[in-house]
């Protein structure tokens, strides 16, 4: 029975899913609490998000400050107190104001008066111009379910009659006294907001004075109103509320009888400005959360590509892999794609760079070390040499292993430069027939008995594009060095009595010369070994005769202005093993013209 009870037990299978669950929330949690303060380190993101809500925040304050619905509102409620209190007025001055012009005179007191005496006037002792009995149920008829309050002054600016003291049949009059200690301002946080309201409203509103049972005329538009004309004013009380006041004249036959006063209560019109500056506030809090989204989505597009180029490069610096990879952003059309794939290409080329220098490095050092290793052997030996023969065949091989030290010294340094050299001097437009014809009459003239001559010729074909029609863009100096090499190399392999030949001509927009010679030729197989360093193949010559870093700095120079070279050999027809006779070498150099000229 236990162990049916411990195979049927769902307790752990039933805590599995929902700890796998949990656990997966919390990983999320996790990730997102790190994306997020990983965007938030970001300056650029920050820089983004303080800019757009910036400027957000400008038109907010902008809208609170020139805001006009609040002008509007209280202009509307001006219209409608100065309406509301025209009909009140003319409501009073028709069945509540008291004819105090008329003479009135009791008919039986007449009757009873004796001989000699005189009828006198009847006086109220109460000489009201407006009857308080009649105002009281009109006002509380009108202006109650206004919620205004409505004081009416007689002619001479005395308070007949206040609708804040009236009430109803049952109701109970309730003064708000101010409690014993109680401070009458109000407090440090409310006078705050009150005085930051008000500088977002008008500033040049006056404070709202309640002077209770004071003559009405210390109010300016009760006294515009018992002069005849009605008058409004906007006030703000101690709590930084807005209060609207309309006096109008209470006239009755034209006769100004007295004066009524409506003003709004306090709050009545902050209520409908603060409704609408929340709404404001509401559209300014989804539109400000919309704008953090969006800079930060675009930061994102922006901050943390940038961020990965600047690790990657970093890492670049410090070497931490042995060829790191720049990201690929490539795909984007915009700053940061063009910025990756220039980085991209930078690094390939500052890769491609350090792998040539160690190469070349490689490849100096074991060619110097052949000399220096056989010029060591010579002057330890040359001490144990025993006659004048031996010890002239030792100081034989030291004085040639000097001068090829010397020859590759020479060509390491002028190699090591070239690339340095051509980068930092400006490109110039090159006449190459020019400078063949200087290189091939140097060569002829110095040429030595049993060396080869040279021949130029230029295509005639090429002379109708123009005299520019063999320029091209670069270093002169250059370019003769490499055509001095290829004629060098030429003459090497060229029998005495057989010319080398150099052709100049204009194909499409390129330059070509052709250096042809009726030499043995080049093997198959090192047709491209030819131009790489130290690579040489002459089997007549005797050993270290020559560097064989010509035809690899030829080729440097060529490609560095933008050109190519290759080697082919000269076929001629079939020999007697069926193979096409090897007639000599041809080297082709190809540059781009200066001119673009049609061929």
């Amino acid at each position: 029975m236990a162990t049916i009870d411990d195979e049927a037990r769902p307790a752990p299978a039933g805590r599995a899913p929902g700890g796998g669950l949990r656990k997966r929330l919390v990983l999320a949690g996790r990730r997102l609490g790190r994306a997020v303060s990983s965007r938030a380190a970001s300056s650029l993101t920050r820089r983004i998000v303080v800019l757009n809500l910036g400027g957000l925040f400008a038109l907010f304050v902008g809208f609170l400050y020139l805001n006009q619905f609040r002008e509007g509102l209280i202009e509307a409620r001006v219209q409608s107190l100065l309406t509301q209190g025209e009909i009140i007025a003319g409501a009073i001055a028709a069945s509540a104001t008291v004819d105090t012009d008329a003479i009135t005179i009791d008919p039986d007191k007449l009757l009873q008066m004796q001989a000699g005496e005189s009828a006198g006037i009847a006086e109220d002792p109460l000489d009201f111009s407006i009857n308080p009995e009649k105002v009281a149920p009109l006002l509380r008829r009108l202006v109650t379910p206004t919620k205004t309050r409505a004081r009416v002054y007689d002619r001479d600016g005395m308070l007949t009659i206040d609708s804040r003291s009236l009430y109803s049949r049952g109701e109970v009059l309730r003064l708000d006294l101010p409690r014993v200690g109680e401070p009458d301002e109000p407090p440090l946080l409310e006078r705050t907001w009150n005085m930051l309201r008000n500088k977002l409203g008008r500033a040049d509103v006056p404070t709202y004075d309640d002077f209770e049972n004071a003559n009405g005329k210390s109010y300016p538009e009760v006294a515009r109103a018992l002069s005849g004309a009605p008058a409004s004013v906007v006030r703000v009380n101690t709590r930084g509320q807005t209060i609207v006041s309309v006096a109008v004249p209470v006239q009755r036959f034209r006769a100004i009888k007295g004066a009524l006063l409506l003003s709004t209560q306090g709050g009545d019109i902050d209520a409908v400005i603060g409704s609408e500056r929340f709404a404001i506030f509401q559209v300014f809090a989804v539109a400000a959360a919309v704008m953090i989204v969006l800079s930060v989505l675009l930061a994102g597009t922006i901050a943390e590509p940038i961020r990965k180029l600047a690790d990657a490069a970093q890492r670049v610096r410090r070497g931490v892999k042995s060829r790191e990879q720049i990201p690929d952003f490539s795909s984007r059309h915009d700053e940061i794609g063009h910025l990756s794939g220039s980085l991209r290409e930078m690094t390939e080329a500052l890769y491609s760079r350090i792998e040539a220098i160690e190469s070349f490095a490689a490849d100096v050092a074991h060619e110097l070390k052949n000399p220096l290793t056989s010029l060591r052997s010579a002057v330890e030996t040359l001490p144990r040499a025993k006659n004048d023969e031996s010890r002239g065949r030792l100081m034989a091989v030291i004085q040639h292993d000097v001068r090829r030290l010397d020859r590759l010294i020479s060509d390491i340094s002028d190699a090591s430069r070239l690339d340095a050299e051509l980068a930092r001097n400006d490109s110039a437009p090159v006449d190459v027939a020019q400078v063949l014809e200087a290189v091939t009459t140097i060569q002829n003239e110095t040429r030595r008995e049993g060396q080869a001559r040279i021949e130029l010729t230029a295509d005639r074909r090429s002379q109708k594009l123009g005299d520019d029609a063999f320029f091209v863009l670069g270093h002169d100096s250059r370019i003769g060095q490499v055509m001095v090499n290829l004629i060098d190399n030429a003459r090497s392999f060229s029998p005495p009595d057989k010319p080398v030949k150099v052709t100049l001509s204009r194909v499409a927009n390129d330059v070509l010369v052709t250096v042809e010679d009726e030499g043995p030729g080049i093997e198959p197989h090192a047709l491209e070994r030819v131009f790489e360093r130290f690579y040489t193949d002459r089997p007549n010559e005797g050993f270290g005769q020559n560097s064989g870093l010509g035809l690899s700095i030829s080729r440097q120079i060529i490609e560095a202005h933008r050109g190519s070279i290759r080697a082919e050999n000269r076929l001629g027809p079939p020999g007697p093993d069926g193979e096409a006779q090897r007639l000599g070498a041809r080297f082709i150099v190809r540059l781009p013209a200066a001119h673009q000229h049609a061929a």
